[in-house]
């Protein structure tokens, strides 16, 4: 019996297989389980002209205020209980980022038509709507039964790497999620030519179906490339059940000016960042 092997790595090993130029996507949704830690890696390496694909959240508003963002192709860019993301809506102020937006359904399909290598798949969603207008690269079909009905013709939205944060994950790259949604994880890694996983822990294969049911087994390991352990790495998105949103410090990232808060959050490694977002809190607490 072949041995199964050990996906194991750091976010900085992550990135080192990342280039320059690539198409990213990024999993979670708004502000909940993003690959936060991952992104921070990212941040930390001279990696940019990237076209990013995220039901964005703060992952977009870093990358788009780093400058690391070429393209973005998404539905929407929020931080939920902030409505729109300041840091992206920043970016696209000044011009500095291309912007394909398309429906949520659309998204999806894009996805699943990369994730069976297909080039596009019809849908009706952004028929009579500004989408088409907006992308004037969209091309509709007309079906070929008797209802001739017309539809657009979703291309797929094809990854060269995809990093998701799911709740665990063994050291082969069966990764677990155990809150209320899917998001569309499991698609980003399936449409991606490699897919990177950080979890909050990593435990033995047998413990991930021992107290949760089979299909919260949400990313099998044939498609997963690395696997990082990184506690509360989703911060400071949700990470449901394992924590919530930091609301305080979402909110205060939300109201800083970029220069400020990437000098004192972001200068060092995921240790210093977690450390620094500790002293910020207790200075609150205890101003």
């Amino acid at each position: 019996m072949t041995a199964v092997a050990d996906k194991t790595t750091t976010a900085d090993a992550v990135v080192a297989r990342l280039s320059s130029g690539m198409t990213l996507g990024i999993g979670g949704w708004g502000s909940r389980r993003k690959p936060m830690a991952l992104v921070r890696a990212l941040l930390r390496s001279d990696i940019g002209d990237l076209t990013v694909v995220s039901c964005g959240g703060p992952d977009v508003g870093l990358l788009a205020a780093a400058g690391r963002i070429r393209r973005l192709v998404t539905a929407f860019v929020t931080l939920d209980s902030v409505p729109l993301e300041p840091h992206y809506r920043a970016a696209r102020e000044r011009g500095t980022l291309e912007l394909t937006e398309i429906d949520e359904a659309m998204l999806l399909s894009g996805l699943r038509a990369a994730a069976h290598r297909l080039p596009f798949l019809p849908v009706r969603a952004g028929l009579g709507s500004d989408v088409m207008r907006v992308n004037p690269g969209l091309r509709t079909v007309t079906s070929p039964y008797d209802d001739r009905e017309t539809l657009v013709a979703m291309p797929a939205l094809r990854l060269d790497a995809a990093l998701v944060h799911l709740n665990r994950a063994d050291r082969a790259g069966n990764g677990q999620y155990l809150g209320p949604d899917p998001y569309f994880d499991d698609l980003f890694c399936a449409a991606a030519e490699t897919a990177y996983v950080s979890c909050e822990r990593i435990v033995e294969t047998a413990e991930l179906t021992k107290d949760a049911p089979p299909q919260t087994l949400l990313v099998p390991r044939h498609r997963v490339a690395g696997v990082v352990e990184a506690p509360n790495g989703a911060h400071f998105t949700s990470c449901t059940p394992d924590y919530g949103r930091d609301e305080a410090f979402q909110r205060y990232y939300a109201a800083t000016g970029w220069a400020a808060f990437a000098g004192r959050f972001l200068a060092g490694d995921e240790r210093a960042y977690q450390e620094a977002v500790a002293a910020w809190h207790g200075e609150e607490e205890h101003p």
